[in-house]
Formats: C-alpha cells, structure tokens, sequence
C-alpha cells in the first residue's frame, strides 16, 4: 500500500494530465460545433469510448451500476449545455465561467455539512480573479453565459459525487458504466440525425477520434482514478490549469500575443495552486467548520 501523501500526487498528476487534454477540448468542440449538431458530437465521441472500456462491463454490482448511471447522467447534462453554449459563445468566455467550479465545489460541501478549510475558498477566489483577467473581455450576458453558469454547477455536483463514489469501487468499470450510460443518451438524443451527418463525421474524423479516446476515454478514466485520492476542492482548483494550459498552447503553437493580462492572470492562477499545497497547520479551520447535529 501507497503512503496518503504518494497517492495524492499521482492523483494531482493525473489530473494535469487531464487539464492538458481539456485544454485543447474547448477550442476543438467550438470549432466542429460549427458544422456538426452536438447531439451527433456527443453521440459518436462516447460511442468510440464506451467501445474501448465495453469489455469491463463484466461482473459489474447494482450498487456501481447505480453510481455509474448518476455520474453519467450528470456527465451527459454537463456536456450537453457545454456544446450547445459553445454555439453562442467564444471558447475562453466559456472557460472562464466554467472556472468558477473552484469556489462553488467548496461551497456546496460546506453547506452539506463538509469542514472546509478557509484557505480552500482563498486560493480558489485568487484562481479564479486570474482566469477572470485572462479572458472576461465583458459585453452583455448571452443565452450561452447562463447555460454556462448552469453547466458550472452540474460540473461542481459531478466532481463531488465522484469523489464520494470513486472509492468504493474498480476505477475501470465505473468508469466504463459512466462512458456506456452518456454513449446511449447521446444516441437517444441524436435519434438518426448522425445518419444525415455522415459526411461531416467523416471531414472531421480524427478529431472525433482523438475526443473519443483521449478527451473522453483516457479523461473520464484518469479523473475518476485520481478523485480516489484527491479531493473534490483540490480538483476543481486544479482545473482552473486547464484555461492556463489553453493560453499556452495559443501562445507557443499558434504565435498568439500573450500580453500583460494573460501574464498577470497566469501567475495568480500559479500562485493559487502554490498556496494550496502549503502546509496546513498553521490554518484557522474553524471558520469553515459545519456542526452536525
């Protein structure tokens, strides 16, 4: 057996690995989104990753079928709002309002009754005040911002259920109910429309195969290993890497100017995470702290 402290780093590593494939999953979603409908989008990319992990559907137990079909469902509605708000809104706007799963993770566990510590909500805030400076470009709110909003807070709900399931069973099933469960609602929901898009699904095909067993596959499988060690606060802090890693990208691949704001933005983020992970000794952590009664 592992040491705690050996096992929450291979979970953190694994969950940078997941905002490094995140990173490119906005930019690339936005851009199909364009000439594919987001029904056929999620249907074909779930159907290529349920097909990898169909295998380790066997011997699976009522109770990991149940927690399966929830994170499933919770996954389907998170995407689903996703794809259709990227229709209306540019891909850092999205990444921004997404971001703010760093302060409402916390804040859901602390009104169920979870002790949350005040440095939690402190780093998430300076997290998400330097995702803010990198892409709020302001303008009026869009039908695309609320759904966003929303999306926010299934994502929030998504990772802390995780985190209480993750544990109690094989990674590799339930993460195989989960891809099973989203590959059939999204079929459900395209009804034959992917028939009629055949041709569209083949111009974009390697992109459609890398967000299947990369971006949802490998992602999904790594996210619900790592939340066995990681907790949900700590997770949702570490995606704000994710819109980081995107400015990256844009900026080293593609020759975008990364300016005073992306810089000032990108070191509050990196200093968000740096405070995270000082030692916890010398923090008041009764503040937080919800008796149950």
């Amino acid at each position: 057996m592992l040491p705690e402290n050996t096992l929450r780093f291979k979970g953190i590593i694994l969950l940078i690995f997941v905002n490094l494939s995140g990173a490119t999953t906005f930019p690339l979603t936005k851009d199909i989104v364009s000439s594919l409908s987001p029904s056929a989008l999620i249907a074909s990319r779930f159907v290529i990753a349920a097909a990898v992990f169909a295998l380790n559907l066997r011997n699976i137990n009522a109770i990991l079928f149940r927690d399966g079909t929830v994170l499933g469902l919770l996954l389907f509605f998170l995407l689903a709002i996703e794809t259709i708000a990227l229709k209306t809104i540019p891909a850092n706007r999205a990444a921004f309002i997404v971001s703010l799963s760093a302060l409402i993770v916390p804040l859901l566990g602390w009104l169920s009754g979870k002790r949350v510590l005040l440095r939690t909500f402190l780093t998430a805030g300076v997290a998400v005040i330097g995702i803010g400076i990198m892409f709020w470009e302001g303008g009026e709110l869009r039908i695309g911002d609320l759904l966003m909003f929303v999306d926010t807070f299934i994502y929030a709900a998504y990772l802390i259920f995780l985190e209480r399931v993750a544990p109690r069973h094989p990674t590799l099933p339930l993460t195989s109910v989960q891809l099973m469960f989203v590959a059939v609602l999204g079929v459900l929901w395209n009804n034959t429309q992917i028939l009629n898009q055949f041709e569209v699904l083949c111009q974009h095909w390697g992109v459609i195969l890398y967000l299947g067993l990369v971006s949802t596959a490998a992602v999904i499988w790594f996210q619900t290993l790592a939340q066995q060690w990681v907790s949900s606060d700590e997770a949702a802090l570490l995606y704000t890497l994710e819109p980081l890693f995107a400015t990256i990208f844009s900026f080293s691949l593609l020759g975008e100017h990364l300016g005073i704001r992306g810089l000032i933005g990108a070191i509050l983020v990196l200093l968000a995470l740096v405070l995270s992970q000082s030692p916890q000794k010398i923090e008041p952590e009764a503040k937080f702290e919800v008796q149950s009664s």
